[in-house]
Formats: structure tokens, C-alpha cells, sequence
């Protein structure tokens, strides 16, 4: 039964890092203007599905493995669990803001 759930997340991993690159592919188009990569930016982080955008959604991702390990690591000590709820609030917190910021600096959204 892992084996199966191992390679249904390898898979999984695998469609996620070829739609990533389809999206790097288009950033790095030499006809993405300012507006076009402020939108780019903006559906990483605003998309309404999931709620939250991209990044919500890994970072959902990573408290889920966050919860499952407070309750399986050895003692509950945290060892484990911490640095995956931090983590998961870096990604909100820290990346998902700094895209908004970049988003705004090229495009501010309504301007024009």
C-alpha cells in the first residue's frame, strides 16, 4: 500500500513540475510584457480554485504533512512537525506576499 501511494505522489510531483515548467516556459517568452507578468504572478497566488492559488494550495499541502507528523513523530517533540508548519507558513507569509508586491510593482491591479 505505500509503494502505491508513493508512486501516485511521484506522479503527482511529476505532472506538477511539467505544468511549473510550461509556466517558466512562458515567463521566459520575449513577448510577456509587464501587465502580462504581473497577471502570471497574480494567478500563482489569487487563483479562486483552489481558494488561495497555487501557493495556498502547497502550502496546505505541507501542513497536512505537518498534522500527520505531530502525530506519528517519535515523543511529539515537534522535531518534524515545526519546521513543516513554518515552512507552510513561509510560503503564505513570505513567498505569497513578495509575489503580490512584484506583481504590484510591474502592474498595479485596476490601474489602466
Amino acid at each position: 500500500m505505500t509503494r502505491t501511494r508513493i508512486e501516485r505522489v511521484r506522479a503527482a510531483a511529476g505532472i506538477a513540475s511539467l505544468a511549473l515548467q510550461q509556466i517558466e516556459d512562458d515567463l521566459r517568452a520575449d513577448d510577456v510584457d509587464t501587465e502580462e507578468l504581473a497577471a502570471i504572478l497574480r494567478e500563482l497566488i489569487e487563483d479562486t480554485d483552489p481558494p488561495g492559488g497555487f501557493l495556498s494550495a502547497v502550502a496546505q499541502m505541507v501542513t497536512s504533512a505537518a498534522r500527520r507528523a505531530e502525530q506519528i513523530e517519535p515523543d511529539r517533540d515537534g522535531d518534524a512537525s515545526c519546521p513543516l508548519h513554518e515552512a507552510a507558513a513561509l510560503i503564505t507569509d513570505d513567498a505569497g506576499q513578495r509575489l503580490i508586491w512584484a506583481a504590484r510593482a510591474l502592474h498595479p491591479q485596476g490601474a489602466g
